[in-house]
C-alpha cells in the first residue's frame, strides 16, 4: 500500500512539473490512481445502459410482434420507438465505455467526448423514428382494421419496465452529469408517453371500431410528432456542450469558493470550465503573494488543483496559472488612465 502511494505520488509529480513522460506513464498513473466515487457511479451509468439494452430487444419484439398479429398501427409504431431504444442505449453504452479510458499521450483530455457524441447521436435517431413514424401513419390514415385486445399486454408490460428504467437513468445520469444517459433517459419518457398514446387508441378502437376507427392512425402520428419534439431538446442540449458553453453560475461558484479556501490563495482573477464528456476542465487564474518564491506559489497551485477534484467530483483536471495579486489590476487601471496623462501632457505643452 505504502509502495503504491509512492509510486503514485512520483508519478503525478513527474506530470505536474512537466517532465519528459511516455504513454506508459500516464497508464501507469491511472492504474495506481484510487478508486473515485466518481468511477463507481459511471460504472452503474455503464450497467444501466445494458440493462435497458436487454429489456428493449424484448419490449421492440413483443410490441411489433402483437402489433401486427392484432393489425395496430400505434402498437406497431410503438414497437419501432421502442426498437430506437434498443440502437440508442447501445449508443449510449458503448459512449459510456469509450469515454471511460484513461487519458493518454495522444489524447491528454480523455476520451470523455466519445459520451457527447453517443448523446448526437441519440438525439439524431430520435428524429428519424419521429419522422418515420409519423410518415407511417399520415400515409396509411384511411385504412381502417380490427384491432384483437391482445395488442394491450406488450404496452402494460412497457409502462411497468420503461417507467423504471427512466426513473433510473434521469437519477444515475444527472448524478455523473452523463449527457448521452440523460438524452437515453428522455427516449425513455418518450416511449412512456408512445406506449399510453398507443394503449388510448387501441382501447378506443376496441370500444368502437366504427367511431374511432382513425384514433389508431392518429395515436401513431402523435407519437411521431412527440418524438421528434423531444430530439430537438436532445440535440440542442449536446449542440451546447460541443460549444463549450460554460456550466450553470452555482458550478463556477463552487469552483471559487474551493480554490479560494486554500491557503495561500489571495484571489481568483479568472476561471473558465468547459465540458469534456462527463466532467469539466478548468481554467484558472490564482492570485497569490507577490513576494512567494516559485516553489512556494507553485505549492499552492498544486493544492488548489487537487483540492478542487478531491471536493468536486465533477471535475476531470485543473489547469492553474498564477499570478502575483494586484498587478494585473493595476497594469489595466495603468492602461485606463494612460489617455488621459497623454491629453494632459499634450495640453501643458501647449
Amino acid at each position: 500500500m505504502f509502495q503504491g502511494g509512492m509510486r503514485h505520488a512520483a508519478i503525478a509529480t513527474r506530470i505536474e512539473v512537466g517532465s519528459d513522460f511516455q504513454s506508459h506513464d500516464i497508464l501507469d498513473y491511472m492504474a495506481v490512481r484510487p478508486r473515485s466515487v466518481a468511477d463507481s457511479e459511471e460504472e452503474w451509468g455503464r450497467r444501466i445502459a445494458l440493462v435497458s439494452v436487454v429489456l428493449g430487444v424484448v419490449l421492440a419484439v413483443a410490441k411489433i410482434a402483437a402489433g401486427f398479429a392484432a393489425h395496430s398501427a400505434a402498437v406497431v409504431s410503438d414497437g419501432f420507438e421502442s426498437a430506437g431504444d434498443v440502437f440508442s442505449s447501445a449508443i449510449v453504452y458503448g459512449g459510456l465505455v469509450l469515454a471511460s479510458k484513461p487519458p493518454d499521450a495522444e489524447h491528454p483530455y480523455g476520451h470523455g467526448r466519445y459520451e457527447t457524441l453517443a448523446g448526437l447521436a441519440v438525439g439524431a435517431l430520435l428524429l428519424l423514428i419521429g419522422v418515420f413514424i409519423f410518415w407511417h401513419g399520415l400515409t396509411h390514415f384511411n385504412e381502417h382494421s380490427v384491432v384483437a385486445p391482445f395488442a394491450l399486454y406488450p404496452l402494460v408490460a412497457a409502462v411497468l419496465l420503461k417507467s423504471s428504467l427512466a426513473y433510473s437513468k434521469f437519477r444515475i445520469g444527472r448524478r455523473i452529469a452523463s449527457t448521452s444517459l440523460e438524452a437515453d433517459a428522455w427516449h425513455e419518457v418518450t416511449d412512456l408517453i408512445s406506449t399510453s398514446i398507443a394503449f388510448t387508441a387501441t382501447i378506443l378502437t376496441l370500444v368502437s371500431p366504427t367511431r374511432f376507427g382513425v384514433a389508431d392512425r392518429i395515436g401513431a402520428m402523435v407519437i411521431g410528432v412527440i418524438i421528434f419534439a423531444l430530439s430537438l431538446r436532445v440535440v440542442h442540449g449536446v449542440l451546447n456542450q460541443l460549444l463549450d458553453t460554460m456550466p450553470e453560475p452555482e458550478k463556477m461558484a463552487e469552483i471559487r469558493e474551493v480554490a479560494a479556501a486554500v491557503p495561500g490563495a489571495i484571489g481568483i482573477e479568472k476561471c473558465f470550465a468547459r465540458r469534456t464528456g462527463l466532467r469539466y476542465h478548468v481554467d484558472l487564474h490564482l492570485e497569490v503573494d507577490p513576494e512567494m518564491t516559485v516553489r512556494e506559489s507553485h505549492e499552492v497551485a498544486t493544492e488548489v488543483k487537487y483540492r478542487l477534484k478531491d471536493e468536486l467530483h465533477w471535475i476531470a483536471d485543473v489547469l492553474v496559472h498564477v499570478e502575483p495579486a494586484g498587478t494585473e489590476r493595476a497594469e489595466r487601471n495603468a492602461l485606463r488612465r494612460a489617455p488621459d496623462r497623454l491629453s494632459s501632457s499634450a495640453s501643458n505643452g501647449k
